[in-house]
């Protein structure tokens, strides 16, 4: 999640009608591939009702998102809007899935009934550990295309503080040069001269350090796509700058 939309929903969590609106507006994207993975079909705004209950299940979402979790709100908006969409298809005889709603009808029903809370708690943990699982799982799969294993990664990862900062800065350059990019994400293979020219880090510190800057890039890239390995790196970061 970048930046300007953390800020967006800061402000939003603050009150800030305005931003809460340009935040489900740029979060529409996100609203759309998540209901069509769901969906397991292409949707269209203003045809299928589903984005109509995956965009109010993401303004839901805003609404009772805490960040002291520690789940990225993607994440959060993400589980959201599955319980909502399934709940749909259960009331359309579509098929049949015993779920605990995210939330009824009257919050302070919700707050009241004990036995419903302490089942969305269970439900809750259980969710957010199967995605991080499978979050873990496409990227492992992802890292094979760039011969790189989960074990090299761990063995690869900076020691100290500064020469992590140093190489994330590089992951990030790399991210924000489309040209740079596209040659990492074809030939799989990391830019190095290039990145030398860009940087000003000298090449052995770049080459020592290409598993990570790839799996940080990587990640950083397709950070929709792994919003927890992205919040991890992210956090990480700023705690350490």
């Amino acid at each position: 999640m970048d930046h300007d939309l953390k800020t967006l929903l800061h402000q939003s969590i603050a009150g800030d009608r305005a931003a809460r609106e340009k935040l489900i507006h740029q979060c529409q994207p996100f609203v759309h591939q998540t209901a069509c993975v769901l969906a397991r079909r292409n949707l269209e705004w203003g045809v299928d009702d589903e984005l109509s209950i995956a965009l109010n299940a993401l303004d839901q979402a805003i609404g009772v998102y805490q960040p002291n979790k520690g789940v990225p709100f993607l994440a959060f908006a993400r589980i959201v809007i599955h319980s909502r969409l399934k709940d749909y298809w259960r009331k359309e005889n579509r098929y049949y899935q015993k779920m605990v709603p995210l939330v009824s009808s009257s919050e302070e029903n919700l707050e009241a009934n004990l036995e419903v809370q302490t089942a969305w708690n269970k439900y809750w943990d259980q969710e957010i550990a199967r995605e991080r699982g499978e979050e873990i799982q496409r990227f492992n799969q992802l890292l094979k295309a760039y011969k790189i294993t989960f074990k090299d990664l761990v063995n690869a990862s900076p020691r100290h503080a500064d020469y992590r900062e140093t190489l994330f800065r590089v992951a990030i350059g790399l991210t924000q040069n489309p040209l740079l990019i596209e040659y990492l994400l074809t030939k799989k293979k990391l830019p190095v001269k290039q990145l030398v020219k860009q940087t000003g880090i000298n090449t052995k510190t770049v080459e020592r350090g290409r598993r990570y800057i790839i799996a940080v890039a990587l990640i950083l890239y397709y950070a929709d796509e792994f919003t927890y390995l992205s919040n991890y790196i992210q956090l990480s970061s700023e705690e350490e700058s």
